[in-house]
C-alpha cells in the first residue's frame, strides 16, 4: 500500500487509541442493533442516492468551512435513500459525533464512512447510530475482511464492500459482498474515471446492489451510469455548493423549470417535486402574465432560481425588472437578436441570457447563455403546447432547454433526449396559470425514471 491511501491507513492505530480513551466504555460494550436497513433501502425501485457529510477531503482540502452535519443532512432527507457520514478526523475532518447527531435528525439509513481496520470502529460507529459502515477491500485482506464483517452482523450493520478494480471485485464478489460499492477514484493516486464502473458493474451478480461512487457530479453523469447502478455515493460535489437543495434537485432531476407560474403554492409544489428554475412571465399577451408585485411575492413563497420571461421588451425594462426580482436569468421570446442581447447583457446584474429559438434554428444567437428550443406558430410568439420533433435540434441540445407540449406522459422520453433540461408549463395544468399539483408529482417522478 502506499501514497495517499497508504498515508491515510498508517494514521489509524493512533486514531483508534484516541478513539479508546474518549469512548473507552462504549468501545467495550455491545450496542443496539441496528433497525435500518440499507440493503433493502437501495434495492429495487428507482436509482438511489447516498449523500454525503462531508468536510473535507485529500483531493479538495477543505470544502465546506462552516460545516452543519445536521443542517446538511436534513436536506438530503428530503431525496436520499440513506446519507453518509465521515469520521476519519486527520484527512476529511470527520467525526464519530457527526454521526450521532446525523442519525437523531434523519429517517433513512446512515452509513459510517471511514478507513475500518478494527472492531472497536464498527462498535462505535453503531452506539453512534450507524445502520451501515464501509469496508474496503483495498485496505484490508480477505481474513480481516471476515473478521470485520461477523463483528457487522452481529450488530445488524450493513456493509458497503468498497472496489477499485478488477482483483477487488472477484474477491468482494467470492467474500460474498451484498453491497458493492465501485469507487471511480483511484485513493492511490486520486485520480477519477467513471469509465471504473462501467468497466466493473457488468461483471457484479444480479442479486447484489451495485453502487458508484465518487466523481459524481452532473445529473448527465447519473443518467450515464444509472443503467449499470443501483445507486450513487455523492459528496463533494454537493457539499461544495453554498445552495445544497437546489445542487441535490440538479443533480438528481436535472436544470428542468416549469413555466407560468402565478400561485404561491404552486411555486412550493414544483420546488418540493424537484424544479430547479420557475418562470415568470411578464409578457401581457399570456394569460400567466404577472405583475411585477405579484412576481416578488411568488419569488418569496419557495427556493427556486426565477427566470423572467419577456417578448419584445425593451432592454430597460427587462434589466429593471431582472435587477429588482433578483432574477436568475431572462428569457427572451421575440424578435431580440444578437445586438439586442449585447445591449441588455451591460444593464443585467448578473443575470444570465436565455434565448428561445424555432426548432429550425432560424432565429438563432450565439451570444445567450442558454437557448430554449420551442415548437412555434407563425405570428405567435411563446410555445404552442405541443412537441415537436426533437431530432431537428443537434449538437446545441447540451446547453438548450427543451419546451414544447411536455406533460407526465412524455418527460421520461424528453429527459432521456440530451437536452440540458426541460421546460414544463402548460403540461401541467389544470387551466392556463394554474398548475395541478397531481400532474407536477407525475412529471417529477417520471424523471426520476432512469
Amino acid at each position: 500500500m502506499s501514497t495517499i491511501l497508504g498515508k491515510i491507513v498508517a494514521t489509524k492505530a493512533q486514531h483508534i487509541r484516541r478513539l479508546d480513551q474518549r469512548y473507552g466504555e462504549l468501545l467495550r460494550s455491545r450496542a443496539a442493533p441496528s433497525d435500518r436497513s440499507l440493503y433493502d433501502a437501495l434495492k429495487g425501485g428507482n436509482t438511489g442516492f447516498i449523500l454525503e457529510c462531508k468536510k473535507a477531503s485529500p483531493s479538495k482540502g477543505l470544502i465546506r468551512p462552516k460545516f452543519d452535519p445536521v443542517a446538511i443532512a436534513t436536506t438530503y432527507d428530503k431525496y436520499a435513500a440513506a446519507i453518509s457520514v465521515l469520521t476519519d478526523e486527520q484527512f476529511f475532518q470527520g467525526d464519530f459525533e457527526y454521526l450521532k447527531a446525523v442519525r437523531s435528525a434523519v429517517g433513512v439509513p446512515v452509513l459510517c464512512k471511514d478507513f475500518v481496520v478494527d472492531r472497536r470502529q464498527l462498535r462505535l460507529a453503531r452506539h453512534m447510530g450507524a445502520d451501515a459502515a464501509l469496508l474496503m477491500l483495498s485496505v484490508l485482506d480477505d481474513e480481516q475482511y471476515l473478521a470485520l464483517a461477523e463483528e457487522a452482523e452481529a450488530l445488524a450493520l450493513d456493509i458497503l464492500t468498497e472496489v477499485s478494480n478488477e482483483t477487488e471485485l472477484e474477491r468482494a464478489i467470492g467474500l460474498g459482498a451484498r453491497i458493492i460499492g465501485i469507487n471511480n477514484r483511484d485513493l492511490r493516486d486520486l485520480s477519477v474515471d467513471l469509465a471504473t464502473t462501467e468497466r466493473l458493474a457488468p461483471k457484479i451478480p444480479q442479486d447484489r446492489v451495485v453502487i458508484s461512487e465518487s466523481g459524481i457530479a452532473s445529473h448527465s453523469d447519473v443518467r450515464r451510469l444509472a443503467p449499470l447502478a443501483d445507486a450513487f455515493l455523492v459528496g463533494s460535489q454537493l457539499t461544495a455548493q453554498t445552495n445544497i437543495d437546489q445542487a441535490c434537485r440538479q443533480l438528481i432531476f436535472g436544470e428542468n423549470k416549469v413555466c407560468g407560474l402565478t400561485r404561491e403554492a404552486d411555486v412550493k409544489a414544483v420546488a418540493e417535486a424537484g424544479a430547479l428554475y420557475g418562470g415568470l412571465i411578464f409578457a401581457a399577451k399570456s394569460p400567466r402574465c404577472v405583475t411585477p408585485e405579484q412576481a416578488a411575492n411568488l419569488r418569496q413563497a419557495a427556493d427556486l432560481r426565477f427566470v423572467g420571461v419577456f417578448v419584445n421588451e425593451s432592454a430597460d425594462t427587462v434589466a429593471r425588472l431582472a435587477n429588482d426580482l433578483k432574477l436568475h436569468a431572462v428569457q427572451l421570446h421575440g424578435v431580440e437578436d444578437e445586438t439586442y442581447i449585447d445591449a441588455l447583457r451591460p444593464l443585467l446584474g448578473g443575470a444570465q441570457v436565455w434565448k428561445a429559438v424555432k426548432p429550425d434554428g432560424s432565429n438563432r444567437v450565439t451570444n445567450a447563455d442558454r437557448l430554449l428550443f420551442d415548437s412555434a406558430r407563425a405570428g405567435q410568439f411563446g410555445g404552442t403546447g405541443t412537441p415537436f420533433d426533437w431530432s431537428l435540434v443537434g449538437n446545441e441540445r447540451r446547453r438548450a432547454m427543451l419546451a414544447g407540449g411536455l406533460s407526465p406522459d412524455n418527460v421520461q422520453e424528453a429527459a432521456a433526449a440530451g437536452f440540458l433540461g426541460l421546460d414544463l408549463n402548460s403540461g401541467l395544468e389544470s387551466a392556463p396559470g394554474l398548475k395541478d399539483q397531481d400532474k407536477i408529482a407525475q412529471a417529477f417522478a417520471g424523471l426520476r425514471h432512469y
